[in-house]
């Protein structure tokens, strides 16, 4: 087999790179190797190669096209697109010519911002931490282009004009367009500062700007993990154990090692590798093996069970996460008490694309190329298995299938499997670990399973008076390295978010958390991570206590947030579009329509959506229409935020009518996507995404679409049948009439 064209960016090529200049801001100055080149005009003096130091978020080559350097992975969510129109607006380039390439991992030059000096991608984190940085890596660029110009031409810069790749001197009717000047560019210095441009000047910021993945993911030029061919690669299929925390006592892997295409069987940390050439031998080789497993220390409990045994726990106080006066008190002394709990299952990821990675290993270190999430956890992590230094694990970031979140393992959990692999094999074979669905569903990491219990206290005049949450579930960060940055005296912080920052105004108001440590189920951030719970519990029992004190829902949630106005913004926006307080259309004979209001904050961004559904007799439901408002600072793409919301809408709907991981003595009982059932095309409502104009920075979109959309639902099936829920997935049962 000939290797393919890998189209990410290594160190190797990166050096090597031809024609053109190579730019990265606020880091230190790139080498030119070129003499200047003379005065010209339009058209003249292609640049010859130069090589720079790979230190960069732009490249410009002598055929005139830019290239932005992503150091976020592209999973679906439009990062490409979103930090190409940072760069290009402010280089002011043409947005044709621009191209995308993934970065190597190296968090000296590529780490997220926010993260300090870690690189990867999540949290909604991408356009936000980049909002200046590729900004100045385009205006820094434009800049040197236009001094290039001004020394070739002898005219000042200021008089100088870039548009569309084109650099123009009016008076003296000289252009010439990025390539021509590139390599006298890469002469200049790097300016320390740049001025960026107005929101009223911006071309592309704000714009319907090209996708920029779309056409390769069409036409098939796009690489996924599972593109990748490398000359003499296996294909690796895992034997897992059934339960979570057994181990291999002994495996048989004769009749395995007979299956046409099968190459070696080892045993690893994990479980039993099947190697073949191809995917379908190693799957064939892997149902051929005979495996005993070792479930003295696994964990055997069913979901059922751990339920139980949280509900017992949030019988009394846990530890502290938000204390506003004195809620207990409070609720003691008032007219009316209303009290609700709710309850959540585990959560699979079910991205599309199953986890999957190819490593190979080499005198000079180690390669990877993956859908990549977590570049500095899982560089690390490489290096400390095969006994290398971090620099010396190359990573290439290719196109992901989806994530969720599942891609930024915490414990780089199947980067590790394979990497385990091939140092079972002593590295004479590149390997591509493959995970089928199956492995997902039931190997995986899942989002955990919790238990909410609220209390809320009215006056006579059915103000709220007291708020007490208490939550029982799994820590995410609790024993990874992240611990010591988002756990607090004992509280994770993704654990209460949403609910500890509930912005209503409340005087007395109690949020606590008990996290229990003996639920041996792996849990990892699931998209919108705490915010996927707590914002349904929240949202739909503030619909109770609205019932109880005779208000409108949504006169309500008014009345209780002068503080935020960002809320109340995209709260009244949300209710003007979907015509709040004028009635529905009647729906046949037996239905039962109603419309129900949520907003919620998450990664810094403020959604608001109104649902309205139809309630059958039997207790089938139909969501028709959900109405949304979007407050996420400037919106850079438009056209994919109101994507990015429409497809949360989607992913959160699948857990609201269907989504559900649960276990019976410790096992898994899903397999696939006939016992976890994704949203169908005919189950989608018709969505309407309104966003709020605005000038400050960016903040997340990629998840917050995901969290309003379980309680607006459930907050329409209470208007309409006068039911108020408190699990997910709904069932029909709880719906009959």
């Amino acid at each position: 087999m000939n290797e393919i064209a890998i189209e990410d960016l290594s160190r190797r090529r990166f050096l090597q790179g031809g024609a053109g200049l190579t730019l990265g801001f606020c880091l230190p100055g790139i080498a030119a190797a070129a003499a200047a080149a003379g005065p010209g005009k339009a058209g003249e003096g292609l640049a010859a190669p130069v090589s720079f130091e790979p230190n960069a978020f732009l490249r410009i080559g002598a055929d005139n096209s830019v290239t932005v350097i992503s150091k976020h992975l592209e999973m679906g969510q439009g990062t490409y697109t979103g930090l190409a129109t940072m760069l290009a607006e402010e280089l002011d380039a043409d947005w044709a010519q621009v191209r995308v390439e993934g970065a190597p991992a190296d968090a000296k030059r590529y780490n997220n911002l926010f993260w300090g000096p870690a690189q990867g991608t999540g949290g909604s984190t991408a356009m936000a931490n980049s909002w200046e940085q590729m900004r100045k890596a385009g205006a820094a660029g434009r800049a040197m282009l236009v001094a290039a110009a001004a020394k070739r031409w002898q005219v000042p810069a200021a008089e100088i004009e870039v548009s569309q790749g084109v650099v123009r001197h009016a008076a003296s009717k000289r252009s010439a367009h990025f390539g021509a000047l590139a390599e006298a560019a890469a002469q200049e210095t790097v300016p320390t500062e740049v001025a960026l441009k107005k929101p009223e000047n911006f071309r592309l910021i704000g714009k319907q700007a090209r996708r920029k993945d779309t056409l390769e993911k069409t036409n098939g030029k796009a690489k996924f993990t599972q593109d990748i061919q490398l000359p003499g690669m296996l294909v690796a299929v895992v034997a897992h154990p059934p339960l979570f925390g057994a181990k291999v006592a002994s495996f048989d892997a004769t009749r395995a090692r007979a299956v046409k295409g099968v190459v070696d069987v080892v045993q690893i940390p994990q479980g039993v590798a099947v190697l073949a050439t191809d995917t379908w031998s190693a799957k064939k080789g892997r149902d051929a093996l005979q495996v005993s497993w070792d479930e003295s220390a696994a964990f055997k409990l069913g979901s059922d069970e751990i339920l139980a045994r949280y509900k017992e726990m949030a019988k009394k106080p846990g530890l502290t996460a938000r204390k506003d006066g004195d809620a207990a008190a409070a609720l003691g002394k008032a007219a009316k008490v209303v009290k609700a709990s709710y309850d959540f299952p585990f959560l699979a990821h079910a991205a599309m694309e199953p986890m999957n990675c190819v490593i190979r290993l080499s005198s000079d270190g180690c390669e990877v190329w993956n859908g990549e999430q977590l570049h500095t956890g899982d560089q690390y992590a490489l290096a400390q298995l095969f006994g290398l230094k971090p620099e010396q694990v190359n990573i290439h970031m290719l196109y992901a299938g989806g994530s969720f979140g599942r891609r930024a393992c915490k414990d780089s959990d199947y980067v590790l499997e394979a990497a385990q692999i091939v140092k079972a094999i002593g590295g004479k074979a590149p390997v591509k670990l493959v995970w089928l669905r199956e492995d997902d569903m039931r190997a995986g990491y899942y989002r955990p399973l919790y238990h909410h219990a609220l209390e809320a206290g009215l006056d006579e005049a059915g103000n709220i008076v007291g708020w007490q949450h208490r939550l029982v579930g799994q820590s995410i960060i609790t024993g990874s390295p992240f611990e010591k940055m988002m756990v607090k005296d004992g509280v994770d912080a993704t654990s209460v978010e949403g609910a500890s920052n509930l912005p209503y105004a409340i005087p007395n108001l109690t949020v606590d958390l008990h996290t229990p440590t003996d639920i041996g189920v792996p849990v990892l951030w699931w998209r919108s991570v705490g915010s996927s719970h707590t914002a349904f519990s929240t949202e739909a029992f503030l619909d109770e206590v609205a019932a109880a004190a005779g208000k409108d829902p949504y006169e309500l949630r008014m009345s209780l947030l002068t503080a935020h106005p960002r809320h109340a913004g995209v709260l009244k926006l949300a209710a003007e579009k979907a015509g709040w307080g004028s009635p529905l259309k009647a729906g046949k004979a037996g239905e039962r329509r109603g419309r129900g209001i949520a907003v919620h904050e998450s990664f810094r961004s403020v959604v608001a959506q109104v649902a309205e559904v139809t309630v059958a007799r039997d207790g089938s439901l139909k969501v028709d229409r959900v109405v949304c408002a979007v407050d996420c600072g400037t919106a850079i793409n438009p056209d994919n935020i109101r994507s990015q919301v429409e497809g949360g809408i989607g992913f959160a709907l699948s857990a609201v009518l269907h989504g559900e991981i649960t276990l019976k003595d410790g096992k898994v009982e899903q397999g696939n996507f006939d016992g976890y059932a994704p949203l169908r095309i005919n189950e989608m409502p018709a969505v309407e995404v309104h966003i709020v104009p605005s000038a400050a920075a960016p903040t997340g979109i990629g998840e917050p679409g995901v969290p309003p959309l379980a309680p607006a639902v459930a907050n329409a099936i209470a208007a309409a049948t006068g039911k108020y829920l408190h699990r997910l997935p709904l069932r029909s049962s709880d719906l009959v009439t």
